[in-house]
C-alpha cells in the first residue's frame, strides 16, 4: 500500500476520534474528561484499586494519575482507602455517585458512535466490522 494511503487512513481515524472527544465532552457536561472516565471505569471494573495499578493499566503517569484521583476525590466520585494491614498503601475505590457517572459517560459515548455510523449504509457498516475484525486479528 502506498505511504501516503496509509497516512491519510491513520490521519482520518484520528480526527474521527479526536471529533467523537470533542463532541462527548461538550455533550457529557460533568467537567470530566475522558481520562476521569477511564479512571472510574477501571474502578468499576477491578474494584478498588493501588493509584500505581490504575496508572500502569491505563498508560498514565503516576502523576497524572494523582491529578486526576484529586478531582475524582473532591467530586465524591471516588475515595481513599487505608489498607487495614499497612497503613501505607492507600486504595481508590468508587462511589456510587461515581458509578451513576460511568453509566451516564457509557450512554452518551454509546449514542454518539450510534449517531456517527448512521451515517454509513448497513452494507458500509459490515465492511467496516470485517475490517475492525481483521485488524483486531479476528478474522
Amino acid at each position: 500500500m502506498e505511504e501516503k494511503t496509509i497516512f491519510e487512513i491513520i490521519h482520518n481515524m484520528d480526527k474521527v476520534t479526536n471529533n467523537l472527544i470533542i463532541k462527548w465532552n461538550k455533550m457529557f457536561n460533568e467537567d470530566l474528561g475522558i481520562s476521569h472516565i477511564l479512571v472510574l471505569s477501571h474502578l468499576e471494573k477491578k474494584g478498588n484499586s493501588r493509584p500505581s495499578d490504575i496508572a500502569k493499566a491505563l498508560g498514565l503517569t503516576p502523576p497524572t494519575l494523582t491529578h486526576l484521583s484529586e478531582k475524582l476525590v473532591h467530586k465524591g466520585l471516588a475515595i481513599r482507602i487505608v489498607d487495614e494491614t499497612d497503613r501505607r498503601i492507600i486504595y481508590l475505590g468508587i462511589t456510587e455517585k461515581g458509578s451513576e457517572i460511568v453509566v451516564k459517560a457509557h450512554r452518551d459515548g454509546e449514542m454518539l458512535r450510534r449517531n456517527l455510523f448512521e451515517t454509513l449504509t448497513e452494507e458500509e457498516r459490515l465492511q467496516m466490522l470485517k475490517i475492525f475484525e481483521k485488524l483486531n486479528g479476528q478474522t
